[in-house]
Parts: C-alpha cells; sequence; structure tokens
C-alpha cells in the first residue's frame, strides 16, 4: 500500500472515531455509575483480544508448526484444559466483577437520601419531576438537571408503551415499563452537560426523543431548583403580554401547564419555565423563538405523530407573538 493509500484509509477512519467523543459518547464517562460500567467494558475487552490473539497463535501452530507441538496441542489434557476449563474460569471471573459492579451500584443506593426524581416516558418526550426540601413536586420536561457529588434516585416510568432510560456519560440504560417504577441511582462525578436517549423503540418518533442532563454544583443546583419551583413571571413586553393572551385564547392551556397562569393542562409539557431550557421537543430543536414559531405551526413534520395539533391557522404577527411569550417564560 502507497504512502498516499495509508493517509486516505486513515483519512477514512476519523469519521468512525469521531464518534467515540462528544456529549453522548460513553467513553467519556462524568458519572460513577457510567465508570464502574466502562472499567468493565474495557476489562471484558482486553480479555477478548487476549483471547483472540491465544487463539491466533495457536492456530499458526497448528497450520505451520512442528509436528511435535501439534501432536502437543491435540492431547486430550490440552483440550479440556483450554476449550472447557479455561473459558469456566475466565467467564465466571468476570461474571464476578460484573456482580461487583452491580453490587457497587446498589450500595450507593442507601446514601441517595432524598426523594428523588420522577421521569415519566411520553410520547415521545420526558416528563421529569423534583421534589424541593418541603416536598413540594416541581414538574420540568426534556431534560435532567443534577447536583454534582450527590447521590440521586431516579424513578423511572412510563404511561403508554416501554421506553428505556440510558444516559451514556452518567449511567447504564434501564427500561421504562407501564405500570411499573424501576429506579436507578446515579451521581454527576463533574458540571458539564452530556445527552441522553430513549434506547428501546417506542414508535414512530423514537429516534428524537431524547434529553439533556446539566450536571451543575450542589449550591447552584439547589438555587436552580427553588427558582424552578416559582411560578412563570408576568411578560414585561408588549408583544409579550399579547403572546400570553393568544395562548391562552387558542387553548394552549388545555394541554400544558404555566403555573401562575390560567394554563393547567397536563396532557403536553409542563411550559413554566421553558425559556430556560436547553432545547425544544425533547432536544429536536434549540430554544429560541423562532423554533417555538417553528414547532408551533409545523410540529407535525418535524417529529410525525406526536399529540400536538400543527396551529396552521395562526397569523404570522400572532405566532411571533405566542413564540415570544414562550422564549420569556424562563
Amino acid at each position: 500500500m502507497t504512502w498516499h493509500a495509508r493517509i486516505a484509509s486513515l483519512g477514512g477512519m476519523l469519521p468512525i472515531l469521531a464518534g467515540c467523543g462528544g456529549v453522548q459518547s460513553a467513553l467519556e464517562t462524568t458519572g460513577r455509575e457510567a465508570a464502574d460500567i466502562y472499567f468493565l467494558f474495557i476489562v471484558a475487552t482486553a480479555l477478548s483480544i487476549a483471547i483472540t490473539l491465544l487463539v491466533l497463535v495457536l492456530l499458526v501452530v497448528v497450520l505451520w508448526g512442528p509436528s511435535k507441538w501439534r501432536d502437543r496441542l491435540g492431547s486430550d489434557r490440552v483440550v479440556i484444559g483450554g476449550g472447557v476449563v479455561l473459558p469456566i474460569v475466565l467467564l465466571s471471573l468476570l461474571l464476578g466483577y460484573g456482580l461487583f459492579v452491580l453490587d457497587a451500584g446498589a450500595s450507593r443506593t442507601a446514601h441517595a437520601k432524598d426523594d428523588g426524581i420522577t421521569i415519566v416516558g411520553k410520547r415521545w418526550w420526558w416528563e421529569v419531576a423534583y421534589a424541593t426540601a418541603d416536598g413540594e413536586q416541581v414538574v420540568s420536561a426534556n431534560e435532567l438537571r443534577l447536583p454534582v457529588g450527590r447521590p440521586v434516585t431516579l424513578h423511572l416510568e412510563s404511561d403508554n408503551v416501554i421506553h428505556s432510560f440510558w444516559a451514556p456519560q452518567l449511567a447504564g440504560k434501564l427500561d421504562m415499563i407501564p405500570g411499573r417504577t424501576n429506579s436507578l441511582v446515579v451521581e454527576a462525578t463533574e458540571p458539564g452537560v452530556s445527552r441522553g436517549q430513549c434506547a428501546e423503540y417506542c414508535g414512530g418518533a423514537h429516534a428524537l426523543m431524547a434529553f439533556f442532563i446539566i450536571a451543575m454544583p450542589p449550591d447552584e443546583y439547589d438555587a436552580w431548583l427553588q427558582e424552578e419551583a416559582a411560578p412563570a413571571r408576568a411578560p414585561e413586553t408588549g408583544i409579550a403580554q399579547r403572546g400570553q393572551a393568544l395562548f391562552l385564547e387558542n387553548g394552549c392551556g388545555a394541554c400544558h401547564t404555566v403555573r401562575g397562569t390560567q394554563a393547567g393542562g397536563t396532557i403536553g409539557p409542563d411550559l413554566t419555565h421553558v425559556g430556560s431550557r436547553r432545547s425544544l421537543a425533547a432536544a429536536t430543536l434549540p430554544n429560541d423563538a423562532e423554533a417555538f414559531a417553528r414547532w408551533i405551526k409545523d410540529n407535525q413534520h418535524i417529529k410525525p405523530e406526536n399529540l400536538m395539533p400543527p396551529y396552521e391557522n395562526l397569523e404570522p404577527d400572532d405566532l411571533t407573538a405566542i413564540a415570544a411569550y414562550l422564549e420569556g417564560l424562563d
């Protein structure tokens, strides 16, 4: 192979290697559970490589080695020892370490002293409910915020079909089964933003059912949760005030809640502080007025089969006003 061909082949590998990094890579861990899983992966991979190399060496010996060596490899002792005893020992050790990792995660459950966070898989978005120190429930959607260094229990549920919560940099995946609550204890080890995804096919917009995880220093998290528990601020600009009136007039409050207003619907995501989130429509769109307007008018093209009807009847000025109001709900 010429040096030109070698450079071209290496260049072709770059897109593949790029997939090993980023906000949704299991190879860049930011949680204790994910770190344990990553080390288990390294151990299992190293063991697999070692066994593969051993088999290749033995294959070379069998094909081209001296007859004396080939006779030894064909003996009952080598066949039983290498083909039966060695796999049992290695797989038992690997299983034992895997169980140790699981037990380490279970032992951290006892240290998660708060009420935890309830995450409900919807069609196709995530309802996220926090509990304050006073026991008040604070409902948000499509993103998860965590305090760094504090174990938190995630209570995972579904109100329709089976979903699967998977935040690769934070922890392993766990299914969300209708009629059942599965619990997963997570602990973020450093501040930052990562991304998660539904990992169980759940219908037409499954691929667009993602979320962001924001890990924050504990004091910042506590301050954020206190602000998140407050009702929405009244719109200050004229266009936002008009947008609020149009929001209520068009029946949006029948499906969405905006605490502090007449909007009290529970079918769609809680929009009380929607303007402060990192994305819209479960990490499908950026969070800005233009994206709000696109979603309201054309959401069935953006996320097919979602439960929100498109509001194609709205005039451009009305659409702009509603988008301005929603963007200001921070």
